[in-house]
């Protein structure tokens, strides 16, 4: 029932039902990449660098305001 109000909402900006539902799973699936690329750098750093300390994942939590 939520997702039919979630599409009636948000189909007149997108063009209709079926327009929403593939900008919607073209916006999953560019996250999808982000996530997976974010992990292979952060892989690729530790391999080469390794692991952050707590305080160096505390810093940059502070910094970009996570």
């Amino acid at each position: 029932m939520r997702t039919q109000r979630l599409l009636a909402r948000l189909a007149p900006k997108f063009g209709g039902r079926a327009a929403t539902v593939h900008e919607a799973l073209q916006r999953l699936a560019a996250d999808q990449d982000r996530k997976e690329s974010h992990s292979a750098f952060l892989e690729a750093w530790e391999a080469q660098d390794g692991s952050l300390t707590e305080d160096e994942v505390s810093a940059m939590a502070k910094c970009y305001g996570l």
